[in-house]
């Protein structure tokens, strides 16, 4: 923050933001329109921080957005069976670090509740597993159209207290979920959890031969970890890559690839990728002592 405000005179961004926007705004705005350029144009006279105007932004650009453009997609749903036994949940539970499940009866497209990690706990603090019915620990599960704007599902999921919903077509179909997490991210940026790849690790070794990647992942650095040849002479980074090979910016859970390698983009932000997630061909291993 510059120090170089004339004496007596207190800083401008220690007032508080709206009153800011107002000293700003010598008229009401006309429209929409005229709103994001008076904010655009007090962030570039320094009246706030980035990070506050990237805030205010996204709040119109949410209101513009679609649930289908920021749901996590059907093949990413961390879910666990109906008939399930305790036995088979707990590595689902742990594993993923989720707190929320949809519980499926014979396929994905039949969600017949929510299963709470803390209900499941309660239920065998108090009962043990012998007895154990996954039926008495669901809670209903909420529908939302692909469609539904997330201002609104933002105002839903307050009304409601859901914290988590099932996306479903034009047809019915499951196809995909939604947080209250993933609408929040839209307005404040990314939040991390402990889940998320950390610090300053550019690549993080999953389960199963999978791999989380930062789209920020310097090719050279992907190349010398994986003992691969991917070229690094038109884009830099593995999203730069991906976006080259797609031709715009992806949806999440659209993949892309580059022989033997197949790239799945598992967040995106507002003007570029995040993360990916990556499965190795079983003939290609990373190089001893890299994973």
């Amino acid at each position: 923050m510059s120090d170089d405000h004339p004496p007596g005179k207190s800083d401008p961004r220690s007032e508080g933001l709206l009153a800011r926007i107002r000293k700003k705004l010598a008229r009401a705005p006309r429209d929409r329109e005229e709103v994001i350029e008076s904010i655009k144009q007090a962030a570039s006279e320094d009246l706030f921080e980035a990070d506050e105007r990237a805030m205010l932004l996204g709040v119109f650009d949410m209101s513009d957005s679609q649930v289908r453009d920021v749901m996590i997609p059907r093949s990413h749903m961390v879910v666990v069976e109906r008939d399930a036994t305790p036995d088979e949940l707990l590595p689902i539970i742990i594993e993923s670090g989720h707190s929320r499940f949809p519980v499926i009866g014979e396929d994905r497209d039949e969600v017949v509740g929510m299963l709470l990690a803390k209900d499941l706990l309660r239920f065998f603090a108090e009962n043990g597993d012998e007895n154990f019915d996954i039926k008495e620990c669901l809670r209903p599960a909420l529908f939302i159209p692909e469609s539904k704007r997330l201002n609104v599902l933002l105002k839903e999921f307050r009304d409601s207290r859901n914290h988590i919903a099932i996306v479903v077509d034009e047809y019915g179909g499951v196809s995909g979920l939604l947080t209250i997490e993933d609408v929040l991210e839209e307005i404040v940026g990314e939040i991390d959890d402990e889940h998320d790849i950390e610090g300053d690790a550019d690549i993080r070794k999953d389960s199963g031969g999978c791999f989380s990647l930062k789209a920020l992942t310097r090719i050279e650095d992907f190349n010398e970890y994986f003992g691969a040849e991917l070229s690094d002479e038109e884009y830099g980074t593995l999203g730069g890559l991906v976006m080259h090979e797609l031709g715009r910016l992806p949806r999440r859970g659209e993949s892309v690839t580059v022989t033997p390698y197949v790239f799945e983009v598992t967040r995106v932000g507002r003007r570029r990728i995040d993360t990916l997630s990556m499965h190795l061909p079983a003939s290609h291993h990373p190089l001893p002592g890299n994973g």
